[in-house]
């Protein structure tokens, strides 16, 4: 019986020592992102060679 008067007595004054309040200042969030692309070809033979006659037509 001590054990539930004690408990509805400390719970009785807990409501008052809660306080939720927003920030005075706003929040930041920093994103570093690095965006790395990489581009694989392959070249056929034909298509190549003609490449490497004409240099020019890139």
């Amino acid at each position: 019986m001590r054990t539930i008067a004690f408990l509805v007595t400390t719970a009785a004054a807990l409501p008052g020592c809660i306080s939720v309040s927003a920030p005075d200042k706003p929040i930041e969030i920093n994103l570093n992102i690095n965006v790395t692309q990489e581009v694989v070809y392959r070249l056929d033979g034909e298509a190549k060679s003609l490449i490497q006659q004409n240099p020019g037509i890139f």
